[in-house]
């Protein structure tokens, strides 16, 4: 007698990026894995009929700093299975390791070690273990940000070896928010990093299109680190980081690539940003060179835009750590628009949200933990809309992109990041007998994000499935609160 699965996806197609597999087939799923992907008809205890639909991979998000529940149900309805805190890291990472699996996700989670909070705890002298995830809000420290000395280098450096061997996804490097920081210190991390055969996720120095501090010099210090120490550098969102130098620096990323530095890049689909308005890079002295004004920046707490430098810096000696849209591109203009998808389809460019924690007005902090989100909650559409606008923009409306070509920069690409450290990522990013049942099932015609600047916490809608660990999570388009099926992405312990 044939086998008896545990669950069907019957007579959806099926895209693997991995083998190139593009065609209608039946995959089954047994204790959280695949165990077949079948020309012919199933036999399972429960059977979907996802005729008409894709069967893809879930989407892995590497740069996520949104991992309540709350946040990781919005992105599951974005087709995220498996969603990680890479670029600024976790400031404790055991403990971050712990709670998240003693309050329980309903996706996948990982985090990386923190060159930020291993710098305010040497600098500054703060308590790793009295940090939020948010580092931004510890940002006003007077020491945290200036260069140090040789010894203090090496109690950081100290600090991120002991999260390493703790099975840290890598080093997360906010260089960006702390652009004082001698270059000697970031080629000492790249050299751990390289050691440990682990990525730095790297918010590179700089943005600016006019010098000084030009975006291109940004990127050319990650490049000639990586050239220098053989480390993976991962350069986070270039898009936002690059802005109207995205040309220059995709070219020089292109030849590093071609010369056999190990430099990968992600972006996400919108022209404004979200972060601390008291980063470095948004002084009022630095906005022309950024081609904006303080205008351009929306204080979320309030929804004020400042109207002058002088209120700016108001806000920003305030409340340092308060969130802030920056709006450097119009998504209106279609030269920008242009600018922002070259950012996108530069070769082999991962889809990454840099999603966002919910706030209530006012800046508070949410518990993380209800659901549906309050209506009046606060974040960057980038937190629920990111996967679901790449298909809608640049598959479906556009064109750029074919849908196995979208598919695999949200899951293959990333997998690939992160399988040399963490065995469990080559069983990611695929649908394969053997792989886990992370899958997404969606209508490639009418999947589509909702979440606007105005009302950021409107789920996407299209995946109609959504499978982590074989356990759904979206069963029929609607979240199953009592599913906690996430599991800890940790890097390989020496």
């Amino acid at each position: 007698m044939d086998h008896v699965h545990d669950l069907a996806l019957c007579a959806g197609r099926v895209i693997d990026p991995e083998t190139g597999l593009d065609a209608v087939r039946h995959v089954a799923v047994d204790d959280g894995r695949i165990t077949a992907v079948s020309e012919q008809p199933l036999r399972a205890r429960r059977v979907v009929d996802v005729t008409g639909q894709v069967v893809a991979p879930g989407f892995i998000d590497l740069h996520s700093h949104a991992l309540t529940p709350t946040s990781m149900r919005l992105q599951a309805l974005d087709g995220v299975t498996t969603a990680l805190e890479l670029e600024a890291g976790a400031p404790r990472l055991e403990g971050a390791y712990r709670d998240a699996a003693l309050e329980g996700r309903p996706i996948n989670y990982g985090y990386s070690a923190s060159w930020a909070a291993a710098r305010m705890s040497v600098m500054d002298g703060l308590d790793p273990h009295t940090m939020s995830t948010h580092l931004t809000a510890h940002m006003s420290g007077p020491r945290w940000g200036v260069e140090g000395t040789p010894d203090d280098t090496r109690r950081i450096l100290d600090i991120l070896e002991s999260e390493l061997e703790l099975g840290a996804l890598g080093i997360g490097v906010l260089i960006g928010y702390a652009p004082h920081v001698s270059h000697r210190e970031y080629l000492e991390v790249a050299r751990l990093a390289a050691r440990y055969d682990v990525p730095t996720f790297t918010h590179a120095r700089h943005k600016n299109g006019a010098e000084p501090g030009t975006a291109l010099q940004g990127i050319q210090e990650v490049v000639a680190v990586g050239l220098g120490t053989g480390a993976h550098m991962h350069l986070c969102h270039i898009n936002s980081t690059s802005l109207q130098q995205i040309d220059v620096v995709t070219e020089l990323v292109g030849n590093a690539r071609a010369h056999g530095v190990r430099v990968t890049t992600e972006a996400y689909p919108y022209g404004a940003s979200m972060t601390a308005i008291g980063a470095a890079f948004l002084h009022p002295d630095n906005l022309p060179r950024l081609g904006i004004t303080p205008s351009h920046i929306v204080y979320t707490p309030t929804g004020e835009r400042p109207a002058s430098a002088r209120r700016l810096m108001q806000l920003r000696t305030r409340d340092p750590g308060g969130l802030a849209v920056i709006r450097y591109l119009d998504e209106s203009r279609a030269d920008e628009q242009d600018l922002l998808r070259r950012a996108l389809l530069f070769n082999d460019t991962m889809i990454a949200s840099d999603a966002m924690p919910l706030q209530g007005r006012g800046g508070t902090r949410l518990k993380g933990t209800e659901w549906p989100p309050p209506p009046d909650a606060i974040t960057h559409p980038r937190s629920t809309g990111t996967f679901a606008r790449t298909l809608r923009t640049l598959v479906r409306e556009s064109g750029l992109l074919t849908l196995p070509q979208a598919i695999r920069r949200a899951t293959l690409l990333p997998a690939q990041t992160l399988e040399r450290m963490c065995p469990d990522a080559a069983r990611k990013g695929r649908v394969q007998p053997g792989a886990d049942a992370d899958l997404v099932v969606f209508d490639p015609l009418t999947v589509r994000d909702r979440s606007t600047y105005a009302d950021p916490t409107r789920p996407s809608r299209g995946f109609s499935q959504v499978l982590v660990g074989g356990q759904f999570v979206v069963r029929d388009g609607e979240i199953d609160v009592g599913a906690m099926p996430g599991r800890a992405l940790r890097g390989r312990r020496p």
